[in-house]
């Protein structure tokens, strides 16, 4: 542990990840040092802000106590309630804007199973809302969202990340008020991409010129068109995907039907897909078509993000600077048990880092806090760690294509629901996907 004033900076054996060091860079980098060494640190700060994010059911001077509680024989602090917010304001954001600037990122070599598909790194662009206080602060920055029914009660935050599918790692993320929508938030994100990616994304960023910018990155597409729009057919390929332009982009189009079977029945659908890749011999139409659906990673890391990790509640800063400064928080923290996860998995060659539980990294992660153990490591680098241990110890099964209807996150009103009722059972199903030539000579 640190000595003195800064030992309740900490964060368990997360610490390791996120260091003493680094936090004081990351402090002297963007000229957040105190100017006078009290009891509240900026350091310490910093790691109290990261934990609160792991205990979002506890305020400020719970979390103090969770940090302190094992310093048994430590002269510490008890500052109060306002104090602690005096001290979180004089941190601000930019020093955990900083933090996620260095840890974000794949957390994957090059052929670990399940993140690469062909030498290229899978990647998926998305968004979400995230929901703050109701407060006249609030709204000066954040608006609510209308709606016919009366809108949300709530102001809202629009968060658009680029993911790595396979660990499920933020590669980058941008936010800000949802009266601007996930295209005009999405050309914040190209610097991240590069070379040897290849970007997943639905039919909202099939923008002609979005497309060109990403491909002018050096990284592929393959993103949903819709059905309805017209494509021009250049050349036929023998896989029965087809040349085409997007703009002044060029691309190849596959149209391709998905049957999905469970025991509930069978459901078909028509899908029309674009991508950058216009060689079909190394990179085939079925395969593409299938590659697709790895999409769906980033609904499931905005779900461990707004679900296990918030429990579904609103942010906690009531102040625009603060909104700023517990997001950052949350990115760093997801990214911290994530990179954790990945280097657990990473000790067990050929195991997908999907396999890893993130409520039990999470768990293990606050248990470790609170027991203030595995702060610094020993002289022997461990990967693995006793986070990671109990992710090995509990492995999820090896995943098996399931479905579930596709419904409204959150209602605006559960009195306010309108329409038959839903059958939100998860079925387990098998699919097949057929490739459909264009008509024509």
């Amino acid at each position: 542990m640190a000595g003195g004033r800064f030992a309740p900076g900490h964060l368990g054996e997360l610490t390791q990840l996120v260091p003493f060091e680094m936090v004081d860079e990351a402090l002297i980098a963007t000229r957040a040092v105190q100017a006078r060494l009290r009891d509240l640190p900026s350091r310490v700060m910093v790691y109290l802000t990261l934990a609160a994010c792991l205990f979002p059911e506890t305020g400020y001077p719970g979390v103090w106590r969770k940090l302190t509680g094992a310093l048994v024989g430590l002269p510490v602090a008890a500052p109060t309630a306002s104090a602690l917010a005096q001290a979180r304001r004089r941190v601000g954001a930019k020093p955990l804007r900083w933090l996620f600037d260095l840890l974000r990122g794949p957390a994957a070599d090059v052929g670990t199973a399940g993140v690469w598909w062909r030498e290229l790194l899978v990647v998926a662009l998305g968004g979400t809302i995230l929901t703050v206080p109701d407060t006249s602060a609030v709204l000066t920055r954040f608006t609510k969202q209308a709606g016919n029914h009366g809108g949300t009660g709530y102001p809202q935050v629009r968060l658009l990340a680029l993911v790595a599918c396979g660990t499920r790692t933020l590669i980058d993320a941008v936010f800000g008020p949802t009266t601007s929508g996930e295209t005009t938030y999405a050309p914040r994100l190209l610097p991240s991409l590069r070379a040897g990616m290849i970007l997943l994304a639905d039919r909202n960023f099939a923008a002609q010129k979005l497309v060109a910018d990403i491909a002018a990155t050096g990284a592929d597409v393959l993103v949903r068109l819709k059905n309805s729009r017209t494509m021009p057919v250049l050349a036929r390929y023998r896989d029965g995907s087809y040349l085409s332009t997007l703009g002044p982009a060029r691309v190849r189009v596959i149209d391709c039907e998905i049957t999905v079977t469970t025991t509930a029945g069978k459901h078909t659908c028509l899908c029309r897909l674009t991508t950058t890749l216009l060689d079909h011999h190394p990179h085939p139409a079925a395969e593409l078509a299938t590659l697709y659906h790895q999409r769906w990673e980033i609904e499931t890391a905005y779900l461990e993000l707004k679900s296990t990790i918030l429990g579904g509640r609103v942010l906690r800063s009531r102040t625009p600077q603060g909104i700023d400064q517990e997001i950052y928080v949350l990115l760093v923290v997801y990214q911290l048990l994530r990179t954790d996860m990945a280097d657990a998995t990473s000790t067990r060659p050929g195991t997908d880092p999907d396999r890893a539980g993130f409520s039990i990294a999470w768990q293990a992660a606050r248990d470790q806090i609170i027991l203030a153990a595995g702060v610094i490591a020993g002289t022997v680098i461990d990967l693995t760690g006793t986070i990671g241990r109990h992710v090995l110890a509990n492995l999820l099964p090896v995943r098996r294509l399931r479905v579930s209807p596709r419904i409204v996150e959150r209602a605006i009103s559960k009195y306010q629901a309108r329409g038959p009722r839903i059958d939100r059972t998860s079925y387990k199903a098998t699919t097949g996907i057929e490739i459909l030539a264009p008509a024509g000579p």
